[in-house]
Parts: C-alpha cells; structure tokens; sequence
C-alpha cells in the first residue's frame, strides 16, 4: 500500500500489500499489522528499501466453489477459483511484502511466494492448515498450537491503534474524561461456530448489568454485527432504564468504540470473539469475560492464556481492577517483519548518504 498523494516521490519505501478473504475479523487483524509496521520507528529502519508495485487499498480475495470446499493444501490450480479481475494482480511487479489473514487467502500466500522466486516476504496471519514451510513468517494464536521456526505464537490477535487514531478518539469523546465515578466498557459479540448469545445468557447478562449500574458503574454497551437483533434491543432497552451510553451502529452517531476503551476503567467481553478480547487487552483494560451458550477446545486454550497472561477473568455479575502490562502482539509482529526485511535488505551506511528522506505511509483506509 502507499500514501497516493505521495505517489510523485522517489522514495516510497517497500511495497506492502494487505490481502484478506473479506471476512471483518481478518481483514481486522491484517490491518492491525498494517497499521503497527507504519509506525514511525519501524518505518524509518526500513524507508530506504525502494518498493515497486505499491497499491493504495487493500486486497480483498473472493475464490469460490468447489475450491471452498477443499482444504487450502490441496486446491489445484488456485488463481482459477478467483473472479477474472482478481487474477490480474498476480503479475510482476511483485511486493516487497504480503500481510494476509484468513484460510481462504492462504493458497494465495503461498502462491505469491512462488511466483515472486520467494523476493515477497510472505506473512500468513491465523492458521493456515497447511506446511508452514509454505510461509515466511506465521503469526498464529498460541491456542491453536502450531509450532515451528517460521511461527510467532501470539496470545489472543493482533491489535494495534494508532497514535492518531487515539488522539481523535480522545478529543471527540473528551467529555468522557470528566464523567464521575467509575466506568465499564461492554463489548457484546454474538452467535458463531462456537458460540450462541442465547436468551439465558442475554438474560443472565442483563440482570448482572442492571445490578452493576445500581452500585454506581457508568456503563458503556457496544453490540458487533454478530449480535443477534434481539438482543440489541434487549441491551438498547437496559441502557435506556440504567443511563448507560449505547452503540450498535450510524443510527446511534459517531462510534465510540476506541474511546470507550481509553476512557473505561474496566471491561466485560464476550467471550466469543479473540478480536475484541485482545483489543480491551491491548489497552490493559482489567478483562471479564462474559460466558455464552456453548464452548470449544480452541477458545477454551485462548481464555485460559488470558487468564494466565493476567488479562482476563471469568465475569460472575462483579468488577474488580488490577493491573498487567497493555498485550501488543501486532507490535511484536511488526519487529519480526522489520528484522526479516532488513536482512534481505541491509540498511545503507548513512555516512555515505548525502541525502536521505523518508515518507510515511497512509494506512488507515
């Protein structure tokens, strides 16, 4: 991706594209890493790497039956399970760097890298069920426990907010600094493959709300497009009754979901989604875990490594605060990127440079 307004000067830094299936949550966790490689720091020790092939958006990818239907290791010929317009991109010049998240978009990773003669520096975020031979560089949640000496282990997803992006937040929300008393973000995920927002747990979630607002907390409840339209309205209805603000979409005006999070003293997440888990923890934000209707192993092992890492606790209707380092897993992502970047692409001794610019990207499409 680049900055278009900057696509007049000599030196654009390396070229990176962030490739999703289209799919919220990935495209979420790529442009979290998007977002922590732009970084001032990391960007400066990288600028001097003369990208070709820069792209301004990012890249959705939508393959299509019977190719869905098979494991991302075994489709045969996967630029054929693309629209026509999307395998036109697949085409020198190639990328400095691929950023993709989602199984769908794994053959695709893969398949860049061999194209490329492995120039790309091929990023897979989540578990492709694949070789990871077959990738660069892994960024995989410990849960899914997956190893090797290409694989980051990461605890919950990449999360990464950027200094501006929180400076707006803070400034179009500043009234919330000067509201009293205590303050909790509610963060209401919704039905998935292994979860149900149930009526026992909207109601059970409910009454413990109510009770929190009776013993003084500010409450602050945001609903996900997963939530079931039910329960929006039951949540809508209690914050009406309690005083507690309420988000659930435009209709509701600007989202106030990032300075809810830097302005709450605590936070009760569903437990549901490892995105918006990781968000409140990128924050430090003491976590309690509100339990749906099912479970599975591999969200089990994710709530138990926040629980160990000291970010999280199970939600049984009371708040308490404490106090861990803020979790940055995007961050510690974007530093193994760097240093495989730099390794291909030594930095210039400076003393010889006469002169030298560097140019930021633009990454918050």
């Amino acid at each position: 991706m680049a900055n278009p307004a900057l696509a007049h000067t000599e030196q654009l830094g390396p070229s990176v594209w962030a490739v999703s299936d289209g799919r919220a949550g990935n495209a979420a966790q790529v442009r979290a890493v998007m977002r922590a490689l732009s970084s001032t720091a990391r960007w400066m020790q990288i600028a001097h790497i003369a990208g070709q092939g820069h792209r301004e958006t990012p890249v959705t990818l939508s393959p299509r039956a019977p190719w869905t239907l098979l494991p991302g290791s075994d489709w045969p010929m996967p630029l054929r399970a693309l629209p026509k317009d999307q395998r036109g991109m697949f085409q020198p010049p190639w990328p400095d760097v691929w950023i993709a998240a989602g199984r769908r978009s794994a053959p695709y990773t893969a398949r860049i890298r061999e194209l490329s003669g492995g120039e790309t520096l091929t990023i897979q975020i989540l578990d492709p069920k694949t070789d990871p031979s077959k990738f660069d560089l892994l960024a995989v949640p410990a849960h899914d426990d997956l190893s090797g000496p290409n694989v980051i282990q990461t605890i919950g997803s990449p999360s990464h907010f950027a200094p501006d992006d929180i400076e707006t937040a803070g400034q179009a929300f500043a009234d919330l600094a000067d509201e009293p008393g205590r303050s909790c973000i509610v963060i209401l995920g919704g039905d998935s493959n292994a979860h149900t927002f149930s009526e026992d747990a909207a109601q059970r979630l409910e009454s413990q709300l109510e009770a929190l607002a009776r013993q003084g907390w500010r409450l602050r409840i945001t609903t996900s497009r997963r939530t079931p339209v039910p329960v929006v309205a039951r949540m809508r209805a209690l914050a009406g009754r309690v005083g507690a603000r309420f988000w659930s979409g435009p209709q509701d005006g600007a989202n106030p979901y990032l300075a809810w999070l830097l302005y709450s003293d605590a936070a009760i997440v569903t437990e549901d989604s490892s995105n918006m888990l990781s968000d409140a923890a990128w924050h430090g934000l003491p976590i309690h875990m509100a339990r749906l209707k099912g479970s599975s192993a591999k969200f089990d092992r994710l709530h138990e490594s926040l629980i160990e890492r000291g970010c999280a606790r199970w939600f049984d209707g009371t708040i308490d605060q404490w106090r861990y380092e803020p979790l940055r897993e995007a961050a510690r992502i974007a530093d193994a990127i760097v240093t495989k970047l730099i390794e291909r692409h030594p930095q210039p001794d400076l003393k010889d440079v006469k002169e030298q610019s560097v140019v930021l990207p633009d990454w918050l499409e």
